[in-house]
Formats: structure tokens, sequence, C-alpha cells
């Protein structure tokens, strides 16, 4: 088994997002919701799964800075809808009280009305991982640190219009999306499985390494790319 850390760095890697189902118990009347962020040991589409405990540092952290998580719209992070209390990891997850801000305007007025309507069912967390361990046998990589950065509020939980906004979150941040999830991308947007992968091995891999090699010219490479996608969306596409 191989472990992976973040070593002279705080993360590894891009910023990830994971999808689940969550269950509504309530939703009150002044946007008060519950549900859980994150479950244990599930193995995803990536073959990946989560381990006990792995946001315990970062909850810890970010209780002594007073911050809030912010509840997102579909992981884009000019839409914040609300904020995350009493985040908290039991037997089952990381399982938290969400606030829509009701009076903040009409984004989070259709927020909560989807969710009433149960037309909104998902919840994606977005995170950077800090520490994981790869198992050459299974092929499945558990991460057992990770840093919890937002989590949002999705139409379809693991549906390709959450997969769209998560690439478009990343580049907008100034990160590279997985090979995995581009090649997902370019495929929804119309192009060939040879020429995603075509694009990912020339285009993604020529970005990847001005990353390692801390390229300055990464910088607005990546902003071109995202004020490219920033409009596109599965409906444009079809």
């Amino acid at each position: 088994m191989r472990i992976d850390r973040a070593f002279g760095r705080k993360h590894s890697g891009a910023l990830k997002v994971r999808d689940f189902d969550f269950e509504i118990k309530a939703v009150s009347e002044d946007g008060k919701f519950n549900g859980y962020g994150s479950v244990w040991d599930v193995v995803d589409s990536y073959q990946e799964v989560v381990a006990k405990g792995a946001f315990t540092e970062s909850l810890a952290e970010l209780a002594a800075k007073g911050r809030p998580v912010p509840v997102l719209w579909q992981h884009r992070s000019s839409e914040p809808i609300g904020a995350w209390a009493n985040l908290k990891e039991d037997d089952h997850g990381l399982f938290g009280e969400g606030q829509i801000l009701l009076d903040a305007g009409e984004m989070e007025k259709r927020a909560y009305a989807h969710m009433k309507a149960r037309t909104v069912t998902g919840l994606s967390i977005g995170y950077w991982v800090r520490e994981s361990s790869y198992d050459e046998k299974t092929g499945i990589r558990t991460l057992t640190k990770l840093d919890l950065v937002e989590i949002s509020l999705v139409t379809f939980p693991a549906n390709d219009d959450a997969r769209v906004e998560a690439v478009k979150f990343k580049l907008a941040h100034g990160e590279l999306p997985t090979d995995r999830e581009f090649e997902k991308f370019l495929r929804d947007a119309g192009f060939s499985k040879t020429r995603a992968a075509g694009l990912v091995g020339s285009g993604l891999a020529e970005l990847r390494r001005r990353e390692s090699e801390r390229d300055t010219t990464i910088t607005p490479a990546l902003k071109g790319l995202s004020d490219t996608l920033a409009g596109f969306s599965l409906k444009s596409a079809d």
C-alpha cells in the first residue's frame, strides 16, 4: 500500500468534489435543513473511499478560525446561498445543519423552493486532499485527511451537470481537473472519445508540466481556459 502526503504544502493535487444523495428530513420555514455531506467507506465511481475521521483536523482548524463552511449552489463559488453549522463526524459520515439565507436574494429563495419540492436532492462536497493511501491490489484509494472547502446543493448527485460545474470551479480557482474529469467534460461538449483523449494527453499534460515547474504562464493560461468554459453547460452542447 502506498501512502501519499502533501509534503511541504498543505494540499496534494487539485480541488475535488464528491457527490451524495441525501434525505431531507425537514426543511424549516426559515431555511434550515440537515444532511450528510460525506459518508464513510463507500467506494465511488473513481475508486476512492473516504475514511472515518478524514475531516477531523480540517473541522478543528475551521472552528479555530471561526469561519463557517459555505453552502454553494451547484459548486458555483460566485453563488453562496447559505452556511453550514454544527458540522460533525459520526459513525456514518460528516453531518451538518445548513441554513439558506432566504433574505439574501432570489437565488436563495429558488434553492429553498426546490428543496421543499424535492427537485433538488443532492449534496456534494468540495475538498483538498491532504493525505491518502493507494492499494495496488484493489485499485482503491482511501482518503484519510481532507480539507473541507464547501458543501453544495446539487440537482443530480454524480450527474454530468455536477461534473461540469466541478471542472469550471477548479479552473476558476487556478487548479487543474483530473484527466478523467476533463475527458468527461470534453465528451459532454461533443468531442469524440479519441479527440477528447488526445486533448487531455497534450493540452492538459502541458498545463500539468507548467504547474510542476512553477511556470508563471500557467496562471493566465488557466484563466483563459476558465473564461472560455464559463458559459458552457450541457444544454449548450445539445
